[in-house]
Order: structure tokens, then C-alpha cells, then sequence
């Protein structure tokens, strides 16, 4: 009998149990589910995150994708070099990788079953290298699934959605329960799909945007008047905007792009 991994409570390991939910996974990027996209992006390799034990892995190896497996756990990565031989490991930490480095310089598919204690730090590690990851999937806790996929006038809409939006289109495909892993989680968890936008530029600097998303979000019960005054330069004719007397949670990428310019960017 197989010697399985221990799921670590550090690590945030909740490993997937369910062979039908880890097809309809890694079924999200197949050339079928990305449309018109599907001729170019479904043949790209594919980087997972956080493999386990290998249960999303055997059906993205079925494939015939050039698969590489990120897993920081030795033991996880010793289980796979011995049950899965022909499959490339990458040991370390996916938060630290040169990410140039793993397919050399290729753009490429990133799926995972993340681990949800640094989910969002990963998208936001997405979002660095997005010239060279057109196509995310994978599952995460449920509230972060939908934050990113929320459109503008609700309160899980935040700063996730508007900076990945800004560059992909997200879609929300559908929820899983905690009795699929081992060991269960406390929550429930949401499988997404983002896909590049034909955007190139936001028209304004990225850093600012980035600063006047943030700064909006961090006061989100308080107007855009109250909450940006200090990033408004005195005399805008932004000033006269009806949008300054709005909450955050209304506006859309453009009109951020649009307040990004009026402060100065």
C-alpha cells in the first residue's frame, strides 16, 4: 500500500479527494472550455500549484501538456518523484519563483488547488507576470473565488476584482464542498477561470492605479471624495465629478482608470 502525505495545517493542505472534481478542474483549461481561445492558449504548458499528492496531476499529464508540479512539502514532492516518475517537480515556493524561468520565458496555463492561507498573495503574483500566464484555474476558498469574480455594487467586490479584471476576464464555474478533501476544510471552496483581456495598457501609471484602488478599498464606507482627497490635486475639474460622491463598491475598472488620471497618473 501506498504511504500517503500528511496534510500539514501550516502548510494550509487540505488535500483533494475527489477524482470527478479534479477532472471537471482540470478539464477548465482545456482547449473546449477556452473557445476562441482554445487553438492557442489550450495547448500551452501548464504549471500547477501545490499538487499534494497528485490527484488534480494525472488528468493534466493525460493531456500530453508539458506539466510541471510546484509543491514546497518534501514530502509531497518525494510521493510525487515516486508515483509519478515522468512528471517534473519544481521543490520550493511558488510566491518565490522566477517565474521567467519555468518554461523558458514561454507563456503558460497556471491551475491549482491553492492553498487558501496565500490564495490571494498568488493572484497577486498572477497579476506581476500576466504577460506570461494568459490563461489561471483552479480552486480556492469560496469568498476569495467570488471576490475576484464580482462585479462592481457588492460587498465582496474589492480590490482583488478590480486589479485582476483591470487584465483578465474572471468567471466564477462552480462550487465544491469541504467532503471532497482530506482533511475537510471549514469552508467551502469555488473554482474559477481567468482568462487574458485584449487590454495593453490601462492608459494611466500602474503604480498610481494600483495606490488609488488600494486607497479607495482601505476607506470603502466612506466616499471616494473623502477617502482620495489626499491624492487629488487641488483645482482638478475631477473635483466637480459626480463620482466623488460614490463608494468604491460602484465603480468600474474604467472609472478608476479614470480617477487614476484625474489624481495625477
Amino acid at each position: 500500500m501506498t504511504k500517503q502525505v500528511r496534510a500539514k495545517k501550516a502548510l494550509g493542505q487540505h488535500f483533494l479527494t475527489d477524482l470527478n472534481v479534479a477532472r471537471r478542474i482540470a478539464a477548465t483549461i482545456s482547449p473546449e472550455a477556452l473557445g476562441d481561445n482554445g487553438n492557442e492558449w489550450g495547448a500551452l504548458p501548464v504549471a500547477e500549484v501545490g499538487p499534494g499528492m497528485g490527484v488534480l496531476t494525472r488528468f493534466l499529464l493525460e493531456t500530453g501538456r508539458d506539466v510541471k508540479a510546484i509543491e514546497l512539502d518534501g514530502e509531497s514532492v518525494d510521493y510525487l518523484h515516486r508515483e509519478m516518475p515522468d512528471l517534473t517537480v519544481v521543490e520550493g515556493d511558488f510566491l518565490r519563483l522566477d517565474l521567467a524561468d519555468l518554461f523558458d520565458g514561454r507563456e503558460f496555463a497556471l491551475i491549482g488547488n491553492y492553498p487558501y492561507n496565500i490564495s490571494s498573495q498568488i493572484f497577486f503574483k498572477v497579476l506581476d507576470n500576466r504577460e506570461r500566464i494568459p490563461v489561471v484555474a483552479g480552486m480556492l476558498q469560496k469568498e476569495v473565488a467570488e471576490r475576484i469574480c464580482a462585479a462592481p455594487g457588492g460587498k465582496v467586490y474589492g480590490i482583488l476584482s478590480v486589479l485582476l479584471q483591470a487584465w483578465y476576464d474572471c468567471k466564477y464555474l462552480f462550487t465544491v464542498e469541504p467532503g471532497v478533501f482530506n482533511p475537510p476544510p471549514k469552508v467551502r471552496s469555488g473554482v474559477i477561470r481567468l482568462v487574458r483581456n485584449s487590454r495593453t495598457s490601462l492608459g494611466c501609471d500602474e503604480k498610481k492605479f494600483k495606490t488609488v484602488v488600494k486607497t479607495a478599498f482601505g476607506q470603502r464606507r466612506k466616499t471616494l471624495r473623502n477617502s482620495l482627497g489626499g491624492l487629488i490635486p487641488p483645482g482638478s475639474p475631477i473635483l466637480e465629478d459626480p463620482i466623488l460622491g460614490q463608494r468604491p463598491e460602484r465603480l468600474g475598472v474604467e472609472d478608476f482608470i479614470h480617477l487614476t488620471q484625474a489624481c495625477g497618473g
